[in-house]
Formats: C-alpha cells, sequence, structure tokens
C-alpha cells in the first residue's frame, strides 16, 4: 500500500467518525454556511503585476515530515495576504499533515482573500463541512476519485456556492475526470505514489487543458524565474507552500519571493 491509499483509508475512517460527530444539518447551520464566498477564479482571469500566488499554510507532510511545528495560521496567512497572495492553502489533514479545522476557520477570520480547503475530499460530508468552516474553494484529486464522483462533488460543492480546483497528475487523470462545469485545473508536479516533483509535468499537460479554464502549477516551485517560465505555457496561479513554510517567516519569505 502507498502513502496515497495509506492516506485515503483512514481519510474514510475519519470522515465516518466526523459524520456521525457532527450531523450533516448541523454544518448548515453553522454560522458561516450562508456566508458568500470569494471567487479564486475570477482572481487568476485579472491581469496583475504580481504572479498570483496561491501561499500554503503546512506545518508537516509524509514526504518532508516536520516542516514549521510552531508557525501560527492567523499570523503567517494575514502576512501572505499583506505580502501580496491572490489566495490562501490550508492543510486541515490531521493525521498525515499536521493540520485540523480549526485552522481553516483561523484562516478565514484572517484575511479577505480565498481560502482553499487543502484536504482528500472523498465525500459530500466533507464538502458541506468545508462550506461550513469558511472555505471558499475545495480540492478534487483525481488520482482518489472516479469521473462520476468529480462531477457529483462539483455540481453540489456550486450549490452550496464554493468553487472546484481539480488537480491531477498525469494525462490520463486529466481526460477522464475534466468537464466543462470544473471551475479551475491544478497540475501537482509532485507524484503523491512516489512523491518525486517535476516541473516538467506542468509543461507537459498545459496544452491539454481548456485555454477558458484557468489553470494552476501546484508543488516544486522555488524561484520567480519558474514561475515566469511556467507562464509561457499559460498558467495563471502557483501553489507554493513549502518553499515558504520552511523559514522562520513564510510570509515575509513569499513578500521576498515577489520582490525578486
Amino acid at each position: 500500500m502507498d502513502i496515497l491509499q495509506k492516506i485515503i483509508a483512514h481519510k474514510r475512517k475519519e470522515v465516518a467518525t466526523a459524520s456521525t460527530t457532527v450531523a450533516w444539518r448541523q454544518l448548515e447551520h453553522s454560522p458561516l454556511f450562508s456566508r458568500t464566498p470569494l471567487s479564486l477564479k475570477e482572481r487568476l482571469q485579472l491581469n496583475s503585476n504580481n504572479p498570483h500566488i496561491i501561499a500554503e499554510f503546512k506545518k508537516q507532510s509524509p514526504s518532508k515530515g516536520i516542516i514549521n511545528a510552531h508557525a501560527q495560521v492567523a499570523e503567517v496567512v494575514r502576512g501572505y495576504w499583506q505580502a501580496g497572495a491572490a489566495a490562501v492553502s490550508v492543510l486541515t489533514d490531521a493525521y498525515f499533515f499536521g493540520g485540523s479545522n480549526a485552522d481553516l476557520q483561523a484562516a478565514r477570520a484572517a484575511v479577505e482573500i480565498p481560502v482553499l480547503r487543502k484536504d482528500f475530499t472523498i465525500s459530500e460530508y466533507q464538502i458541506i463541512e468545508a462550506k461550513a468552516l469558511g472555505a471558499d474553494l475545495i480540492l478534487l484529486i483525481a488520482a482518489v476519485l472516479s469521473p462520476s464522483e468529480i462531477r457529483n462533488f462539483t455540481r453540489l460543492a456550486h450549490h452550496v456556492g464554493l468553487e472546484v480546483l481539480l488537480e491531477v497528475h498525469n494525462s490520463e487523470e486529466l481526460e477522464r475526470s475534466f468537464f466543462p462545469e470544473i471551475d479551475m485545473v491544478g497540475v501537482n508536479n509532485r507524484n503523491l505514489k512516489t512523491f518525486e516533483v517535476s516541473l516538467e509535468v506542468s509543461k507537459q499537460l498545459s496544452s491539454l487543458i481548456p485555454a477558458s479554464v484557468p489553470s494552476i502549477s501546484e508543488s516544486g516551485i522555488s524561484c520567480l524565474s519558474e514561475i515566469h517560465h511556467l507562464q509561457q505555457f499559460g498558467f495563471k496561479g502557483f501553489l507554493v507552500g513549502e518553499n515558504f513554510m520552511k523559514t522562520n517567516n513564510p510570509a515575509a519569505a513569499l513578500a521576498q519571493f515577489l520582490q525578486s
């Protein structure tokens, strides 16, 4: 069993427990459920002097272990926003990534830009939960979902006002998973089974993504020149986390990154 399979197996147990602890109907009556989400898609379609960075808050990962154990989510994401991030991504998986739902809530209270709930969505319950926590968009990972699940999850997300970022790792995933209702396509340069990283993945898939759909390159980006290069392949957004989180001051690292 590879790491992705382990994550999904654990996630199924986690979601089963959560859904019996807090009912769907309770989530729909939470204070943030009626909030109108912000659109990352619209931001990515705007011209900007700065690249559209989705700056990530991530304390640890299965491949890197502890990245930044002491960072405070509200402080970091507020700093990201002030430094010029187009959006923030917050890991909510606890067991493998050290995140929590409380981290997402804290991020929502700290910024006025879109917040991505970064997790392994395998259930409709998690979509309702994401809306209740204050997310603006969710991640759907093609490697762990069937085409019918992606369609159903996307339609439910749209029904409650959330946008969807479809994450793919290869052409096969893109071809079987994409359909016109998808808001954005993210190309993860990290193989979730081996954790090897290569920006060539984004370049190879760029021509297969419809020009009308904003594309985001994820993982492995370490300098502004790489972003400028990827922009030539049509990418509108760039998800960067570890490069900032491994420093003592992630927000300052983003500011320096954009000024370099």
